[in-house]
């Protein structure tokens, strides 16, 4: 019996042995995982922690770049309002420029040639209603790019050419009477032409093209013109036929006293001359023998023979 109770408080201690080295086993790995943790923690907040230094470096980097360089397109002219002195005269062309940061601020002008058409609908001299449309390629002037902006702006196509076009045209227009709109078309055009570049040049503006589209009257007029046109062409048919009698009475006239002249002629040459007659009878029987030598119920015999008894 004593045997078995010190194998049994034996097995007991080692139990209780093997439970504590399990434990410090345990404590010893949660330790070094708690270490290694921390150790990974610390990593990755060194590694964030210097891209974002580098990332406040890059943004304001960038910053200063966006604040220091523009881009000017193609086709386009900037100028450099500046805090400090306003608008410069200095025009920068396509590319990349300089700027002041936060002092200077680019303005950008496109100085393209562009399209425009402009309308109006005003009278003529003769008080008819005409619509009219002229179109236009502008550009600004480029070594006055600057007045352009502190006097009219960017929008200046929209401020400065409806109201010119409108006026040159209304004043041109009422110089002349409807119909000369038509027959003076060319003359007309140069007049517009040369008063809408004097007026866009006051402004700065350069007219490249400038043409008439289109030319419009009312239809009351239109009507009236056809109608005009219409009694015109029957006018100048009754001319032509009045015209065509009195030539033709006149035609008759004179070969009627053509034949009276030559009859009278007639007359005095067989009176004075026998031989004018005989002439006449040798070249009335000379027609008859052609007439009948033409025809194929004619038949010619010999005189000295007797064609009966040779047909016997």
């Amino acid at each position: 019996t004593r045997t078995h109770t010190n194998t049994h408080e034996h097995t007991r201690t080692h139990t209780n042995t093997q439970n504590l080295l399990y434990s410090q086993t345990q404590e010893y790995n949660t330790e070094n995982k708690d270490k290694m943790a921390k150790q990974v923690v610390d990593g990755l907040v060194g590694v964030l922690n210097a891209a974002w230094k580098i990332g406040a470096g890059v943004s304001v980097a960038g910053l200063l770049a966006a604040q220091t360089l523009y881009v000017v397109e193609p086709g386009h002219s900037a100028l450099i309002f500046d805090r400090f002195q306003g608008v410069k005269e200095e025009e920068y062309n396509a590319g990349i420029h300089f700027k002041v940061p936060f002092v200077q601020y680019p303005v950008m002008f496109d100085v393209r040639t562009q399209p425009r058409i402009l309308r109006t609908e005003t009278g003529t001299k003769d008080m008819q209603m005409v619509g009219l449309a002229v179109r236009v390629l502008y550009e600004p002037e480029r070594t006055k790019l600057s007045k352009i902006y502190q006097n009219i702006g960017l929008e200046y196509a929209d401020q400065v050419l409806p109201s010119i076009g409108n006026e040159v045209m209304k004043a041109v227009v009422a110089e002349y009477e409807a119909h000369e709109l038509v027959t003076l078309r060319e003359k007309v055009a140069k007049t517009i032409v040369s008063r809408l570049r004097t007026r866009a040049k006051n402004y700065n503006i350069r007219l490249r093209d400038i043409s008439i589209t289109q030319l419009q009257f009312s239809p009351e007029y239109t009507a009236a013109v056809e109608r005009k046109q219409v009694a015109q062409q029957l006018t100048e048919r009754q001319r032509f036929l009045v015209e065509k009698a009195r030539e033709e009475k006149r035609a008759t006239i004179i070969r009627v006293e053509g034949e009276t002249e030559a009859a009278r002629l007639i007359t005095e040459a067989m009176k004075t001359s026998p031989e004018f007659l005989e002439l006449r009878k040798i070249e009335a029987a000379k027609e008859i023998a052609e007439t009948l030598a033409r025809s194929r119920q004619i038949t010619y015999l010999p005189q000295s023979t007797n064609v009966l008894m040779s047909l016997q």
